[in-house]
């Protein structure tokens, strides 16, 4: 135990890099998530540039067309016309990012079926079904071009399997053990499948958020090996018939003895890396205008041919409707013919993106590396050196990272090596540092942090409570502060602001004390108190508002000694005026702040309400604002309900009271009669009675102290507002509070 405890700050860090190596060769998803997403960015940052003489084209079934031409889908016929345009315009292939797996609803026959009238135009009939199926006519001008069709692989079982129209040869390796498999598949229709030059898979397989970042070539369908749209275009382009497929064990493919699965696919003159299982990273250049032909433009009789002649052509949709939309790492709503497009052309012009074979060891070689360099670096030359070394190191596999993409288009992952390296080094200075620092630093601030005496009294009892970490318990919280301390403090020089303060700051604290509460801390002129912690108080709402009245009474005090002050000096004197916040709620409560410094302090919404009531005493124009909840089960005390408000930030609203006074101001009949008048006037507010809240707030004026006159000089400009534009219908009485 003690040789465990002497070397903690080397086997703790061992143990982290160790976890770390595992983390990465066990490569869970957040891990790839955090890799993937660099490469992202670096796509952002320098993606693919475009050519503008890519032998790649889309034409658009977009919106303008569906207008012009008519909603989808669209009558075979109409898309036999648009191939046989295509194929007049000298296009080198088609390929259909489309499934056509069922009879055209509006070929002649189909129609006759819907036709239940058989008697009334049997001539008619009889020339209807003579008519060309539509079916038909699109696979006749299937078969003048170079067509591909798509078709959709699941993992449902589905009757008829995808026409194969290529053959597979072998490098190395058996790779059908790698190759993605699906159960079923839903094909085009059999005239329509026969007379296409070639079939590819259109299925997507986008990463676990949603994004295709790469996307297989090849598929698995019941033992065959079918290939993608984009491989299929391609070697129909080429009038190849055979596709080549390099795996572990094939010349020139470093697999060490191991079956490491596919390394490239080769269609007819073009090889194409890919990962083990076939798939190939996608090297966006993002939308590009150029990249579209619309299909309407094509049907017109003035379209210009050179647009597409001697081009691959995609056939697909970016119209919003028909929801054929991928999200990519450079558009969150790119079309799904648009990433076959980008795919083709980075084909074409032999731009990949690639994730080297040896990227895993280089990382992992990086990691251990370095984090055993700082594991014996860091106790013999300090945490601040090896700090330097740290940061040097990651930056460089960030630059490196960066390099190699933008150089060779290589994709090196920067990021959790690093962070593992970052994590190591954290870890054993923060042994080093506990282990040296902890005894001198808690002797030397363990009774400077506190300044309440229950509380020094309370840790005397319970030394462990020394320490970060806090409790939930109901509390009353107030806020008391100076109305216009800015404007007074401007009047004073230091030494006269301090005086000022202190003689203002202490019997203010006083009151606290005295009603069992504490002092959380002074914020200029702002005093913050609370109750019920860290000593408990069953009574802590009627101690809050019994030092609410009591701050109110030797303020008047105060106002009295600093009049007379004044008029023996010859000044003129301002009364200085306060407000306070009173709210209780579950907050918590508890030692605050970080490992070098804490306080005894409460944190919590209920907090921040206390301070909002504060704030709002100024726009109500009274001293002491309580909320319901301040005064919930507290008899005794005059107050009177001033509105249903949401403050600021908060999403519900509160009930807020004013506090009058105490026990005997509430029994005195002035105020019986306010409080009356003042719930009639409220009462017929709340129901939109404004000439019945005018009346009660006349009565409220009469018989109100001057004190309480800017409330109902507010809620007589509401009333005159809300006479000129009533609330809307929903109004419950709430008001929506502007300020803080």
């Amino acid at each position: 135990m003690r040789f465990l405890h002497r070397n903690l700050h080397f086997i703790l860090p061992l143990a982290v890099l160790a976890a770390a190596v595992f983390l990465r060769a066990d490569e869970p998803w957040l891990v790839e998530q955090a890799r993937l997403s660099v490469f992202d960015n670096y796509q952002r940052l320098k993606p693919r540039v475009y050519d503008p003489a890519s032998p790649v084209r889309i034409v658009d079934i977009d919106d303008e067309s569906l207008a012009r031409l008519g909603q989808w889908p669209w009558p075979r016929t109409l898309l036999a016309g648009l191939v046989d345009r295509l194929g007049a315009a000298g296009v080198v292939t088609i390929a259909f990012d489309a499934v056509f797996a069922e009879p055209d609803r509006t070929s002649p026959q189909r129609l006759l079926e819907l036709w239940t009238d058989a008697g009334a135009a049997d001539a008619v009939r009889a020339r209807i079904a003579k008519l060309p199926d539509n079916d038909q006519v699109f696979a006749d001008a299937l078969g003048r071009v170079n067509a591909v069709t798509g078709f959709v692989l699941t993992n449902s079982v589905h009757g008829r399997a995808p026409e194969l129209k290529a053959g597979f040869a072998f490098a190395g390796d058996d790779p059908e053990p790698f190759v993605l498999a699906y159960t079923g598949a839903v094909v085009n229709l059999p005239a329509i499948a026969a007379a296409a030059a070639g079939n590819g898979s259109i299925t997507g397989l986008p990463d676990r958020d949603g994004i295709i970042r790469r996307t297989p070539l090849v598929f698995r369908l019941d033992e065959k090996i079918y290939p993608s749209l984009v491989v299929e275009a391609l070697r129909v382009a080429q009038d190849a018939s055979t596709y080549i497929i390099k795996s572990s064990g094939a010349s020139g493919v470093y697999s060490f003895g191991e079956r490491t699965g596919i390394s490239q696919i080769k269609v007819g003159n073009f090889p194409i890396p890919t990962d083990a299982y076939g798939r190939v990273w996608i090297h966006y250049a993002g939308t590009q205008a150029a990249r579209f032909v619309p299909a309407w433009r094509v049907m017109q009789p003035d379209f210009d041919a050179s647009e597409v002649a001697g081009r691959i052509i995609f056939i697909g949709t970016t119209a919003a409707g028909l929801k054929d939309l991928r999200t990519t790492p450079l558009n969150p709503t790119a079309a799904g013919v648009e990433v076959f497009a980008e795919l083709l052309e980075q084909i074409l012009a032999k731009d990949f993106l690639e994730r080297p074979h040896f990227a895993l060891g280089l990382e992992l070689v990086y990691l251990v590396a370095l984090g055993l360099l700082l594991i014996v670096l860091v106790p013999r030359v300090g945490a601040r050196w090896c700090a330097f070394v740290a940061t040097a190191a990651i930056a460089s596999a960030v630059f490196g990272s960066w390099h190699a993409y933008t150089r060779w288009h290589w994709l090196l992952d920067p990021v959790f090596p690093s962070m593992a390296v970052l994590a190591v080094y954290i870890v054993q200075t923060g042994i080093i540092f506990l282990r040296t620092e902890t005894e001198r630093r808690w002797v030397r601030n363990a009774f400077g942090r506190y300044i309440s005496p229950a509380v020094v009294s309370r840790l005397a009892e319970h030394p462990e409570r020394l320490a970060l970490g806090g409790e939930m318990r109901e509390m009353t919280v107030m806020f008391s502060d100076i109305r216009d301390f800015t404007a007074r403090s401007e009047r004073l020089d230091a030494q006269g602001l301090t005086r000022f303060i202190n003689r203002y700051l202490t019997p203010m604290t006083e009151c606290v004390l005295t009603n069992q509460g504490t002092v959380d801390k002074y914020i200029g002129d702002c005093v913050m108190a609370f109750w019920n912690a860290p000593l408990d108080d069953a009574d802590h709402r009627r101690h809050a508002c019994r030092t609410a009245l009591a701050m109110r009474a030797r303020l008047a005090g105060l106002n009295e000694s600093w009049a007379a002050e004044a008029q023996a000096a010859g000044e003129t004197f301002d009364p200085m005026r306060i407000g306070i916040g009173l709210n209780t709620g579950l907050c918590c409560v508890g030692n605050m702040g970080s490992d070098q410094r804490f306080d005894y302090s409460v944190l919590g919404d209920d907090v921040n309400l206390a301070s909002r009531l504060e704030g709002q005493s100024k726009v109500y124009g009274v001293d002491i604002i309580a909320s319901e909840a301040a005064l919930a089960g507290v008899e005794g005390f005059a107050s009177l309900e001033i509105d249903l408000i949401r403050v600021k930030g908060k999403a519900r609203p509160v009930r807020i009271f004013h506090l009058a006074g105490d026990q005997a101001h509430a029994a005195s009949d002035a105020f019986m009669r306010l409080s009356a008048a003042h719930g009639d006037m409220l009462r017929a507010y709340c129901a939109r009675n404004w000439d019945a809240a005018d009346a009660a707030l006349a009565r409220c004026r009469a018989s109100v102290a001057p004190t309480l006159a800017p409330l109902y000089n507010l809620y007589a400009q509401r009333i005159a507002v809300f006479r000129v534009q009533p609330p809307a219908a929903g109004w419950d009485g709430v008001h929506d509070a502007a300020e803080k």
